[in-house]
């Protein structure tokens, strides 16, 4: 009976200082739990704070930057390009700033962000490459906001140059959006870089007919047409001897603006102006030779 009190006593002992281990490791580990969120929980608090502030002054900050670009003379083609940039980098530096408040090393958190870059890179490395070609744009400008340009096919004034694409405003008022490596890719047209383009308008009269009347007639309303530059003059040049009449070519000059108005109402008028001296159209001639 002694012994086999004894054995339940030293149960009971080994029992309890098992409990009493499992309480205090259980009481050291909901301290530490606590001390970790005292300890982190205001440092989180506090970066959500400065995050919601820091957010706030970048707003601002680019507001200011936008208004100083709209009374600056800095051109209208780096304008988006600039400010992107400015806020892209303003946002880095914040949440730099938040990884240090929070407590994260500042060399862990850039580190964090090169891998982050790389693995955005690479799932996006088209788009980098037409970032890349709006750069090359930017820098070498072969053209700005403003020119009529053409360019893969496509004809129209440029309305922005972004990181990314080109937006151009047709003539029939359609937004083409084209990536930027479209476009460094392949031939660019720049149709404003002199100021003025030459309308060529080809027309012809039949053999025989007084061709110095003719260009004369053409001439005057190229010179009494508003929408025509006189400086460079007009012309009105033989192209070709066709096999039914002589070809002329009437050749003004007009603004960008007004080119389609020319190459439409200029010619329409051409046509009128010479029915009107009774010049009629070259009709396909064949000439029959018998022999008996």
């Amino acid at each position: 009976m002694q012994s086999t009190e004894k054995v339940l006593d030293t149960a009971v002992d080994v029992t309890a200082e098992t409990g009493n281990t499992i309480m205090g490791s259980l009481t050291g580990f909901f301290n530490s739990i606590q001390e970790g969120v005292g300890q982190y929980g205001l440092k989180i608090v506090g970066g959500i704070v400065a995050l919601i502030i820091g957010l706030w002054i970048v707003k601002m900050i680019m507001k200011a930057i936008k208004k100083g670009f709209d009374k600056s003379k800095v051109d209208h083609t780096l304008k988006p390009f600039l400010v992107t940039l400015v806020n892209f980098l303003l946002k880095v530096l914040l949440f730099i700033s938040i990884a240090g408040i929070v407590g994260i090393p500042t060399a862990t958190f850039a580190a964090l962000l090169a891998a982050v870059g790389l693995a955005i890179g690479g799932a996006f490395n088209g788009s980098l490459g037409h970032m890349a070609a709006g750069v090359m744009l930017l820098v070498f400008r072969p053209f700005k906001v403003g020119d009529l340009i053409e360019t893969g096919g496509k004809l129209g004034f440029v309305k922005e140059i972004s990181v990314f694409v080109t937006i151009l405003e047709t003539f029939q008022n359609k937004t083409e959006i084209i990536p930027n490596g479209a476009i460094t890719a392949g031939t660019i047209t720049n149709l404003t870089t002199i100021g003025n383009l030459r309308v060529d308008m080809p027309f012809g009269i039949q053999y025989g007919s007084d061709i110095e009347k003719a260009k004369k007639i053409v001439l005057d309303v190229m010179q009494e047409d508003d929408k025509v530059m006189q400086d460079p003059a007009p012309r009105v040049a033989v192209n070709n001897l066709g096999p039914n009449g002589v070809e002329l070519l009437a050749l003004p000059y007009s603004t960008c603006d007004d080119y389609w108005d020319v190459y439409w109402d200029t010619r329409q008028r051409i046509v009128e102006a010479l029915g009107k001296a009774n010049y009629d159209a070259p009709l396909p001639q064949r000439i029959v030779t018998m022999k008996s």
